[in-house]
């Protein structure tokens, strides 16, 4: 499902004296089954774009194409219970959207509030449960006796139950440790290619940014400001200082490297295996010139 945005803007609270400008004439498209970060420093309209891309938020001008259906500023919307159940959001902390007594009821509800049969949702959990990787198990328990990653994991599975064609991704690794950040992020980039979602990663790790976008969008003061591929957007450091954004750790691990061999490396590396790779490959050259 694509997904573009006309010259959208939004405003809190307008026509009041509350009213504050978030949005400015952004405008950019997100293909079918493309992996799509959105990055920015705080403030810059991450988190009022994002609820755009389900209609939870409707632009105060300009207009959202979500698939087929057109949310245009002024108009109102019909039936978009559909597309809310074709875009998944996976909000900050969603654990803390758990409500039902069990794991299982709880994977359940969404899709069982969007028409599908009882014997359906229990298989989509059943499946969804292992998927996130837990034990089929922890269906029978209450979700307030897990582990707080295993709960992420059951709000995770409630949201891919309704099975989105579309997931948006808010700072998912919000309040992870190191390896559970690793894990889930692994998790929902093999959800995208098993599943061929187009996926949104809304977040400020440049890390997450670099190792699994296809693209990448910078939001600042509420501006659709740069977009480009992770490599072309992490070469420029200093455009990224513009916008109040350090590259991603291992770039400037990288720039140290290249000031001590003293020459610049034939890319910008991504990852550290990509690092290592490419220094290994200046040692082998090194040694052959010798």
């Amino acid at each position: 499902m694509d997904i573009k945005l006309q010259q959208v803007s939004y405003a809190y609270a307008q026509g009041t004296p509350f009213e504050k400008r978030a949005l400015f004439d952004v405008d950019f498209d997100i293909p079918s089954h493309t992996y799509q970060a959105i990055i920015g420093h705080t403030g810059s309209g991450k988190s009022t774009i994002l609820q755009h891309f389900n209609a939870l938020l409707k632009p105060t001008s300009g207009e959202v194409h979500i698939g087929e259906r057109v949310v245009v500023a002024g108009k109102k919307a019909k039936n978009l219970k559909a597309v809310r159940q074709k875009v998944g959001i996976v909000f900050q902390f969603p654990e803390h959207q758990l409500f039902e007594e069990t794991v299982l009821k709880d994977i359940m509800f969404g899709p069982m509030n969007f028409g599908v049969s009882e014997k359906e949702a229990e298989d989509r959990a059943r499946e969804l449960v292992s998927l996130v990787g837990l034990p089929e198990d922890v269906l029978e328990k209450s979700p307030f006796d897990l582990s707080g990653g295993q709960m992420r994991r059951v709000a995770i599975a409630g949201v891919l139950a309704m099975d989105p064609e579309v997931i948006v991704l808010d700072e998912p690794t919000a309040g992870l440790d190191p390896r559970g950040q690793k894990e889930i992020m692994d998790m929902f980039y093999q959800l995208h290619q098993e599943r061929h979602l187009t996926t949104i990663l809304v977040t400020h790790s440049m890390e997450d940014a670099a190792r699994y976008a296809d693209t990448i969008v910078i939001m600042h003061e509420g501006k659709n400001v740069l977009s480009g591929t992770p490599r072309d957007i992490f070469k420029d450091v200093d455009t990224l200082k513009s916008f109040r954004l350090e590259p991603p750790r291992i770039v400037r691990f990288q720039q140290k490297v290249e000031q001590m061999i003293g020459q610049s490396l034939s890319k910008v590396c991504l990852t550290e295996e990509e690092l290592a790779a490419e220094i290994a490959r200046v040692l082998r050259e090194g040694r052959a010139e010798s």
